[in-house]
Parts: C-alpha cells; structure tokens; sequence
C-alpha cells in the first residue's frame, strides 16, 4: 500500500483526531492511528473506546488497504517538517511503514489495521441539526462549571434537554450552575442525555468558525456528531442529571446591576488578598454602592474596593468564592450584568443584562458563610 500527501495537510488532520487517542497500557493498539485508503480517500481514525474520532482527506493512491501507524512518533516527525509531499510505503505483510520526505527517509513499525477497535456507527438514531456557532457556543458557556469528581458521574458532563421548543444545556459541580438555552434550535421530539466532557473539549476545538451544520445523532447509548469531513462518536454518561430547576431560587428580590467587566477586574484584584484555600470575598451592597472586601488573617492580607452600581432591594451582605464569580464573569458577555439575590445563604444568580433574543443564559452560584468581621 503506497499514498502521497501533503505534510501541513496530514499534520492538521491528526491534530484534530489525536486527541481521541488514548495512551493505554492495558490496549497498546489505542496509542495509534487507523490509516484507511479507499478510493482515493484517507479516513484517519483515533479513539480511546469511549470517544472516536474520524477524519478524512484526499490523497495520492492506486490501491486500498488499512494500517495502525504510531501515533506519537508521526505527528512528532511531522512537526518538524516543512510543507513538502510525504511518501508513506507500507508492507502489506509485516505492516512496516516507510517514510519519505525531501532527502530524508524514516522507518517506523505499524500494525495490523484489523485489529483496531471498530468504530461505532449511528443505530436507531435520532437526530437535530445545529449550526456550528451554537454548539461552540453552547460547550463554551458550559464546560467550565462542569464536576470533576467521579464519584458523582452524571455531573462529570453537560445536560443536553431537547424539547420541541427549544434545547438547554446544563452544567453543574454543585458549588456552580449554568443553564443555556437555545430558542431558535429544537428537537422533533422531548428528549435528554448527558455528554462527557472529553468529547465536548474536543468538538470544540474541532468546530469551524464558519457557519456550518452539525448533524447530531444520539441513541441510548451513544450521540454522534458529523460536520464537513470530521465524526466524532462518543458514549454517553449513564447517569440521571439532578433536578436542576428545583435548585434555582425562583424569587429574588434583591437585584444588582454593574458593568461586567469593571466587576471582573476587581474580583481578579481582592482575590490576590483572600485565604489561598477558599478564596472568599464578602460583597456588602448599601444603596447604589457595592463594597468588595477580601482578608488572609494567616498574612494579615487584606483589600477593599467601592464600586457603584444600581440596586434594588435591602442592604445586603454576602460571601462568594471569587474564583467561581470571575469564571461566570469571563463567559458571560455584554457590557452588564445582574446579580439576583434573596438571602446571605441562599443561591445568587448573575444574568447577562442584554440577551440575544434566542438565547437564555443563567449563572447560579452558592454563596459562602463569613465570618464576620467588619
């Protein structure tokens, strides 16, 4: 089997496949790539059995065939490259693959392409169309707030809920929650699965800034998402999602309104004086002015800042872990924001002032006991 192609084309194609790569000891075939060439095509392939990813690209070839190719050792030979046309030569009976570029020739070890896992294929499937800008979207107001212990495994993914109306996508790690709501996507049909964090991080990075459809198909088991010439399948989390709603306080009577980016940058600043552990900052909110406050009894560390702002409701004062509030703050946009508010120990809720009118976005974070000094 012999194929010629271009380096810069088949280095960009393995970026974007490798990272479904797994380097696992118990199944060494997992730390390779599935090379495929049919009709002039190359289908590249890459998974870790929980998530695959495909991608294809035409290349110079008279026959077909399949093979494992070393995964590491390829894209750190291609790196270093310049553009030029690569040679691959590979022997149909011991998988031995060799390499020529310019005056340069490289022999590495394959394996046998039919003992790559199979990839799993799209089985009584539903399916929703979404464009590329809604899905990035989506994952990148999401993601963050995303649990990372594994005892709690629905929380390790985001919450895809498809209603007729509209789709909602949530994330949470019980300290924060994000809800995201599209109104101009909906499914044929109400449905929900939760989709890990892997694949998504790697959707992401995969997703075209141009306007592009996803086909997105899923099932019990699996969701399947295929755009230009990339699929990437992944296992969905088995798991039921907590009753997120039952957690998002309905009312809210203290509102606050301030200028999203001038809140940021000083929650980045009081936060440099706060406890290293819990990272807290007190908010004391008196009429149309916001204190932020933040002390390390440890260092005898300590910063205050006033800011002004609009608010209405009773004078209030409240603990948060700035390092949730600024992450909110930084996938947030628009100029303004509100933080909705009831009680020292219940949830606040930060909204963007000005929505998109398709889209619903709405931050909830637990707020922190203080101690109180004043």
């Amino acid at each position: 089997m012999r194929f010629i192609v271009s380096t810069s084309t088949l280095l960009k194609h393995l970026q974007t496949v490798n990272g479904a790569s797994s380097s696992s000891t118990v199944l060494p075939i997992l730390e390779n790539f599935l090379f495929e060439i049919k009709d002039g095509s190359l289908t590249i392939s890459a998974t870790d059995l929980q998530t695959s990813m495909t991608t294809s690209l035409p290349v110079e070839s008279k026959e077909g065939g399949k093979v494992a190719v070393p995964a590491k050792i390829l894209l750190d030979t291609l790196k270093t490259l310049p553009d030029q046309p690569i040679s691959f030569n590979i022997d149909d009976n011991t998988f031995s693959i060799e390499i020529s570029a310019g005056d340069g020739k490289y022999k590495l070890s394959g394996e046998n392409g039919d003992d790559f896992p199979k990839i799993p294929t799209v089985e009584n499937a539903s399916s929703v169309n979404l464009p590329a800008s809604v899905l990035t979207e989506a994952i990148t107001k999401t993601i963050f707030a995303v649990s990372s212990d594994e005892l709690r495994p629905a929380m390790t993914g985001v919450y895809c809920q498809l209603s007729e109306q509209h789709i909602t996508f949530v994330a949470t790690d019980a300290h924060k929650l994000v809800r995201y709501r599209r109104m101009d996507s909906k499914g044929d049909k109400s449905s929900s699965f939760i989709l890990p964090k892997k694949a998504l991080t790697l959707l992401k990075a995969a997703l075209p800034s141009t306007e592009v459809n996803v086909s997105v198909d899923y099932n019990a088991t699996s969701a399947f998402f295929k755009f230009e010439n990339i699929n990437l399948v992944c296992r969905l989390i088995d798991e039921r999602y907590p009753d997120y709603e039952a957690v998002i306080p309905a009312n809210n009577p203290n509102k606050l309104v301030i200028d999203r980016a001038l809140f940021l940058n000083t929650l980045r600043r009081v936060v440099i004086f706060a406890n290293k552990t819990t990272h807290q900052v007190r908010l004391k909110i008196n009429g149309s002015e916001l204190n932020i406050s933040s002390e390390d009894l440890d260092f005898a560390n300590e910063a205050h800042e006033r800011l002004s702002c609009q608010y209405e409701g009773e004078d209030l004062e409240i603990g948060f872990n700035a390092r949730f509030l600024i992450e909110m703050l930084s996938n947030l946009s628009g100029e303004e924001v509100t933080l909705e508010l009831s009680t020292p120990n219940r949830a606040g809720l930060l909204i963007p002032q000005t929505n998109d009118e398709n889209e619903d976005v709405l931050m909830l974070v637990m707020p922190v006991m203080l101690n109180n000094y004043n």
